[in-house]
């Protein structure tokens, strides 16, 4: 070192010096020169320098260990969160690893520690983001051990695609790497399982879509929340295609409750709640999809979807509450339009077999029972739980002489019936009453069938029935070239259902003979009283009439008459 350079090192020195000694004479604190990175030692001024506002300050030295520390005390914080990574803290070493990256965020060893301790909690979605920074700071090329991970995040959170593209760069750089080669034949497999998925959906094979979609939920390490939300769209489709509605309506809750802000999976819990039959539910799901995404069209489409089958439903039921039945049959039937019969849509679901069972019973009252059964059938297939449409079935059975049919079909609603919560005792008691019913009508067909015998449905009224014994009993009467045993029973069908109380216990199926009452003896008027005989005189002009007598039967050209 030359003389002028030493003079001026002692300068400084002496400068130095003073400066101390006069800050402390002036009762401030002397500040070290090592105090910290942000530390400065101002330059008191000096007899008649200028004001310390116009002074220029002297630059204090650069500390040329302060970025080396950080560093280091960076490295020291990494080697702390190694130690617990490997006795399995890996919350731990999480949060150290964080304080690494917060002293040093240019290193990616720390990110990709970090990522390694996400994953070892099966972490996959912010592992995957520091696999991309600290790939991204590894500006030349990033190392094979960064991209392994980053592939094995992806295909742990279903990207098959992209994990196959980023291990083509691992074994680029290392051809013989083991653990990619083992990674590799994993994506592989989960890339086989999609595309068969794809394929079965495509067919329309429900069953085969759902074991591949099996396949790939096996096939990656993530759970819960980080299982790709498009698989679990897939799955809640696939219960509804399959008819499956507890099934499908657990999975859109699943989804949803991991998703709760994504109108796709909003949407999809609506079309859930549509197609069970709970449209005001429905609405609500859409209107907080529409909330999110006010574009989102298959919201928007659903919910206009969803209010016009509400309307048209509503309408139907006023209809039919005041008689207006083929009202009634036209507004179900374009509901029943709206919804359709889609095998994606489980074929409509608990909505379309509410409203074929309403379309049935609507049917019924006007006595189209062939279109009624078909209903109801259509119905049944949909829901064949459902007491009601049992209930209905079982009625149009009985009007089709169906007996022992309509008998299975009452005991079946009211099995039904007592599962279900929201029935009654007054529900269960009415179609044990009709189920008595049936099993008497199955006794009767058995017999005589004194209904079918008049020609009458067996809710026809009084008046009903004498049309009917007029009609049947001119029908057939012997002087008018009728069957005389067809006239018996048309004769004793009226004795029955004329007589209130008689008609009500043949209706429950007790033993009513209309021989048992009225003329004795072998033969006779088959129970006609004086009066029905009288009225059935009167049709005739009056007069006697051949055929009938004390002994029953038909005599050869012997002729009888009647005294009053």
């Amino acid at each position: 070192m030359g003389k002028k350079e030493k003079a001026k090192k002692a300068a400084k020195a002496a400068e130095a010096q003073a400066n101390v000694a006069n800050g402390s004479a002036n009762g401030t604190e002397a500040t070290s020169p090592k105090a910290g990175p942000s530390s400065s030692i101002p330059t008191p001024p000096k007899s008649g320098s200028p004001s310390p506002t116009n002074a220029s300050p002297t630059e204090p030295e650069p500390e040329p260990l302060e970025e080396e520390d950080v560093v280091k005390r960076a490295e020291k914080v990494k080697e702390k969160g190694n130690h617990a990574f490997k006795a399995g803290k890996y919350q731990e070493a999480i949060g150290d690893y964080t304080k690494a990256i917060e002293l040093n965020p240019q290193e990616p060893a720390f990110l990709t520690n970090r990522a390694a301790s996400y994953m070892a909690l099966k972490r996959f979605r912010p592992a995957l983001e520091d696999c991309q920074q600290a790939a991204t700071l590894q500006t030349k090329e990033p190392s094979a051990k960064t991209l392994l991970r980053l592939a094995r995040c992806q295909l742990a959170l279903g990207s098959a695609t992209p994990a196959s593209s980023t291990l083509n760069s691992v074994l680029s750089l290392d051809p013989k790497n083991a653990q990619a080669m083992q990674l590799k034949k994993k994506i592989s497999d989960l890339e086989g399982h999609l595309k068969s998925f794809n394929n079965a959906r495509a067919k329309k094979d429900w069953g085969m879509a759902r074991l591949a979609l099996d396949k790939c939920l096996q096939g990656i390490e993530s759970e819960g929340e980080e299982v790709p939300t498009e698989w679990r769209i897939w799955r809640v489709e696939l219960e509804l295609a399959k008819g499956n509605w507890e099934t499908a309506n657990s999975a859109a809750n699943d989804a949803l409750r991991l998703n709760s802000n994504s109108p796709e999976v909003l949407t999809l819990r609506g079309l859930v709640l549509f197609l069970s039959g709970k449209l005001p539910q429905a609405i609500q799901h859409v209107n907080s999809a529409l909330r999110f995404d006010p574009s989102h069209g298959p919201a928007m489409r659903l919910r206009k979807r969803v209010k016009e089958v509400e309307r048209l439903k509503d309408e139907g039921n006023a209809n039919f509450k005041v008689g207006k039945h083929q009202e009634a049959i036209d507004k179900y039937t374009d509901a029943l339009d709206l919804i359709g019969d889609s095998e994606e849509e489980g074929k409509g679901g608990q909505i379309r077999a509410t409203l074929l069972s309403n379309r049935a019973t609507t049917l019924v009252k006007i006595h189209e029972h062939e279109r009624a059964l078909e209903d109801t059938n259509m119905s049944l297939e949909l829901v064949s739980t459902s007491f009601k449409a049992l209930r209905t079935r079982g009625r149009i059975h009985i009007a089709l002489d169906k007996f022992e049919d309509a008998v299975r079909d009452f005991k079946s609603s009211i099995e039904e019936a007592q599962k279900d919560g929201s029935t009654t005792e007054a529900d269960v008691k009415a179609l044990k009453a009709e189920l008595k019913k049936a099993e008497a009508a199955l006794k009767r067909s058995k017999s005589k069938d004194y209904y079918k015998i008049l020609g009458l449905q067996r809710d026809c009224t009084e008046i009903e029935i004498k049309k009917a014994y007029r009609r049947e009993s001119l029908k057939h009467h012997p002087d008018k070239g009728g069957d005389e045993e067809k006239f018996k029973l048309v004769v004793e069908a009226h004795s029955v259902l004329s007589d209130p109380a008689r008609r009500e216990r043949y209706d429950l199926g007790e033993d009513e003979d209309g021989m048992n009452d009225g003329m004795s003896g072998g033969g006779g008027m088959g129970g006609m009283s004086q009066a029905d005989l009288a009225n059935l005189f009167a049709q005739f002009n009056g007069g006697g009439f051949s055929g009938f007598g004390g002994h029953g039967g038909r005599g050869s050209g012997a002729s009888y008459s009647f005294s009053f």
